[in-house]
């Protein structure tokens, strides 16, 4: 069982930074894999970035790339997003996601799809005004 606390969330304006936390409460933190998705009002959740692969090299969604960076603390359990240069259309509920990295062997396992994650945080809010 693994159970994730989203923290960081926030009102910043256009161009400003936030750094979104999930700590995870799991018996060995290298057997998940984690992720972030966001999800605004009247849309559907969409796959914001990962730590990928058997190495934990990192991914993201085009929309993001160059601007938010996935970093984790393995001793505290912990992945962290920093998001920089924040823009309005970046404003939603941020998700901590994670997966039994055994799942992610299948051929057809998908990181950008929400149903390839089998435990989520609450979310944290996230707005950004222009």
């Amino acid at each position: 069982q693994v159970q994730l606390v989203e923290s960081g969330g926030g009102l910043v304006q256009a161009g400003g930074s936030l750094r979104l936390s999930c700590v995870a409460s799991v018996h060995s933190f290298s057997s998940v894999l984690m992720a972030w998705f966001r999800q605004a009002p009247g849309k559907e959740r969409e796959f914001v970035a990962v730590f990928a692969g058997s190495d934990d090299s990192t991914d993201y969604a085009d929309s993001v790339k160059g601007r938010f960076t996935l970093s984790r603390d393995n001793v505290k359990t912990t992945i962290y997003l920093q998001m920089n240069s924040l823009k309005p259309e970046d404003t939603a509920v941020y998700y901590c996601a994670a997966v039994n990295r055994g799942r992610s062997w299948d051929r057809s396992w998908d990181q950008t799809r929400s149903h390839s994650y089998n435990y989520w945080g609450q979310g944290t809010q996230v707005t950004v005004s222009s």
